[in-house]
């Protein structure tokens, strides 16, 4: 029969904890054939963009989910029909065929931000439907109406969300939701937590009329979404403060002026930042909280003694944070070189999720586009973030006399909960003297 041959692909499980989805790019449209292993749509998790396949030669039949929407894993994305002679899979689930592929052009995992929090027990994996209809939120049901019981899985939610319900042992079943859809936010979280029920929401005031053309909504999607959620869990989870200081870096300028042309007889491009990164390695070693995870879970300070520095790169997607790894064992062309190829991988979309994982300290060059100095986000679950503004020429006093030096902005941001402002000040004052000084990094080489 022909009914026999219409199955509802749904979204298979990813592994790795991941619960849900967004579906960032449709790769096929409905009555299009397509064939086994020829990618069908587009999703973006925590962890990675993928491209989920299809397992048969089969013929589109609907698109069920939108571009932008987020669903849990089981959601139907879209109906297939098998072609003639195609077994159909054993269930919705395995409409998926093989593992997700690394999406083509573009993998991106977000490792500017962090992981989500090792998952706890699920007591939700049984008994939860297979399919659910797309694009449909579960009911919210506060703690004064009656209503179906939600397994968490149905709980419309971001895993960075989950986490924290799990942090602060909130179930997600009895916390409305006022996020778009019905989704819980962190705030959401954060008032349940706190006891606070949130007011009804007012009535949606009428927008101000302008002229057609004027006005552009822009919905938030993929990484740029991601990104968004990850800022304000960084922003609500770290006590951020930033320590400003400047760095004369007129001895090191003439320094990287001699080792251009060599660079360039190397194929490279050499900028401050691989000297800037071999002096925070150094000063890294001096105040090694700063090179360091904060478990919330356990409350733990976990110090790392090895050197993986995180370097913010924009793409058109977004920021992305390449990691080179082990600075303290590379020399200045090694860490040029690394540098290089970390961020033609990411602006191409190409960029592994080892290459984007796995840093202890990160650093944002926004004097790269002409920023003086700025209040960098910290990359959680790291201590501290550094921002490198633009170096110019300044008039500064030396030894009573005005002099023009070659003059640059530092500004660390820090985790305050676990460092205080003496100790940035400290760290500061050794990642200058080392800057202004370069010949010292000699010693730590």
């Amino acid at each position: 029969m022909a009914d026999d041959r219409i199955y509802e692909f749904a979204l298979p499980d990813l592994g790795e904890g991941v619960m849900e989805g967004e579906v960032v790019k449709w790769l096929v449209s409905a009555g299009q054939e397509v064939k086994a292993d020829e990618p069908l749509v587009q999703v973006m998790t925590d962890k990675a963009t993928v491209e989920i396949p299809s397992s048969r030669r089969a013929r589109v039949v609907s698109i069920d989910a939108k571009e932008g929407d987020v669903v849990p894993v089981g959601t139907r994305l879209l109906t297939l029909e098998l072609a003639p002679g195609e077994s159909r899979p054993v269930d919705s689930h395995a409409a998926a065929g093989p593992a997700a592929q690394p999406a083509r052009p573009a993998t991106l995992p977000l490792a500017s931000l962090p992981p989500p929090a090792a998952p706890g027990p699920r007591p939700d994996v049984d008994g939860v439907p297979a399919r659910r209809a797309a694009g449909v939120a579960a009911a919210v049901v506060t703690p004064l109406e009656a209503g179906p019981v939600r397994s968490v899985r149905e709980v419309l939610a971001t895993p960075a969300t989950r986490a924290l319900a799990r942090e602060l042992g909130v179930d997600l079943t009895q916390v409305p939701g006022t996020g778009p859809g019905g989704r819980v936010t962190r705030e959401d979280v954060e008032r349940h937590s706190r006891g606070v029920v949130p007011a009804a929401p007012a009535a949606p005031r009428e927008a101000p009329l302008a002229p057609a053309g004027l006005e552009e909504r822009i919905p938030l999607r993929g990484l740029r979404r991601r990104i968004a959620e990850r800022m304000v869990q960084s922003a609500f989870t770290s006590p951020h403060v930033t320590h400003v200081d400047e760095v004369d870096m007129t001895a090191l300028a003439a320094l990287r002026r001699k080792a251009k042309p060599l660079a360039e007889s190397r194929g490279l491009r050499l900028s401050y930042l691989p000297f800037i990164m071999k002096a925070l390695v150094a000063a890294l070693r001096e105040f090694e909280r700063f090179n360091a995870h904060f478990d919330a879970a356990s409350n733990e300070l976990v110090v790392k003694r090895y050197f993986n520095l995180g370097v913010a790169t924009a793409t058109e997607q977004g920021l992305l944070v390449p990691v080179v790894k082990n600075v303290e064992s590379r020399t200045i062309w090694q860490i040029a070189g690394e540098i290089d190829r970390l961020a033609q991988l990411t602006r191409q979309g190409k960029a592994t999720m080892d290459d984007l994982t796995g840093s202890t300290f990160s650093i944002t060059n926004y004097g790269s586009v002409g920023g003086l100095w700025g209040t960098p986000i910290i990359n959680q679950p790291e201590v501290a973030i550094l921002g490198t503004g633009k170096t110019q020429q300044r008039p500064v006093v030396r030894d009573g006399e005005i002099v023009v030096r070659e003059m640059m902005y530092l500004a660390l941001s820090f985790d305050h909960r676990v460092v205080d402002g003496a100790d940035a000040a400290r760290f500061i004052n050794a990642l200058i003297r080392y800057l202004e000084s370069p010949e010292l990094l000699l010693l730590e080489m």
